[in-house]
């Protein structure tokens, strides 16, 4: 019987277009109220037993990248642990995709920017699902200013408390737990090399994220853990309706080369990729996923 031919796609129009409509929500957004609905590879996603009996632990999981790679992993036969802020309705979405399934989850609420909550949502994930095999640093905030110097010093610190203290707060405590050949994984972005001014703090955090990648690979090698860093593009989740302008949000990813933004279950693959025994010789890399929006 004669193989069947992969069936490819053009990624220009592989998903809808810019413009889309202008639309705008609140911190930290919601994936009900997107126009049009992002894609986390609820319909696309077929997994191949590449994470089976593993247990990752996703912060941010509720939405966006995030829900994206719990879905992934959940279908690759981990057990997921995800974490995330405020969107009830949205954490209970993800747990429902990853419990259809066939895996356990368990969904936590938390502030990533307390270490005490950072340490007992490792605990938690190491007690319930018996330890933490992946750890994905992922959940993160932004803010977008006209002008830097006015930028509130309370929202400031809120990015780097996030986006920086968090992922050291989540590293310290599991690094011990992860076993030898287990990873870390960190989303960092293409901002940390090509910043917006717009997104200054923002850029800045995600720039420091690349850096510590890199210094802890360092130090997790004679662990036997791997540890390495996603840099998306513009990619569609709720944190652009949130913390753009509307008329940014309604031509959002047209400058890349494939002129669209990425769609979450594009992202998600790489973070399999990384996590699975297929990339045991890969630690202290930056991927990017950009859609071909060039970086320095």
């Amino acid at each position: 019987m004669e193989a069947q031919k992969v069936r490819l796609s053009d990624p220009r129009h592989l998903y809808p277009r810019p413009p889309y409509p202008k639309q705008a929500q609140n911190l930290p957004g919601t994936e009900q109220k997107m126009e049009p609905a992002a894609d986390h590879g609820e319909e696309s996603y077929t997994g191949k037993d590449q994470l089976r009996g593993l247990v990752a632990l996703v912060t941010g999981g509720d939405s966006g990248i995030g829900r994206a790679v719990a879905l992934a992993y959940a279908r690759e036969g981990a057990d997921v642990c995800f974490t995330y802020l405020k969107s009830d309705e949205d954490a209970e979405e993800t747990a429902r995709l990853v419990r259809e399934a066939g895996v356990r989850v368990l969904p936590i609420q938390m502030d990533q920017r307390q270490r005490d909550a950072c340490d007992d949502a490792v605990l938690r994930c190491q007690r319930e699902l018996g330890g933490i095999d992946i750890l994905v640093n992922n959940a993160g905030v932004q803010r977008t200013y006209e002008n830097f110097l006015e930028a509130p010093e309370n929202e400031v610190r809120e990015v780097f408390e996030t986006n920086i203290d968090g992922l050291l707060h989540f590293c310290r405590a599991a690094l011990p737990i992860i076993p030898a050949g287990g990873c870390i994984i960190n989303t960092t972005s293409i901002q940390a090399l090509k910043p917006s001014a717009n997104l200054a703090p923002y850029s800045a955090t995600k720039a420091a994220i690349a850096n510590l990648t890199l210094s802890l690979a360092e130090e997790a090698a004679d662990r036997g853990i791997r540890v390495n860093g996603v840099a998306p593009g513009p990619v569609w989740t709720p944190l652009i309706p949130a913390t753009f302008p509307e008329d940014k949000v309604a031509e959002f990813g047209k400058g890349t080369l494939l002129g669209r933004p990425a769609q979450p279950a594009e992202l998600a693959p790489v973070y399999v990729f990384l996590a699975s025994p297929a990339a045991s010789f890969i630690t202290g890399e930056i991927y990017g996923v950009t859609g071909g929006e060039k970086q320095l």
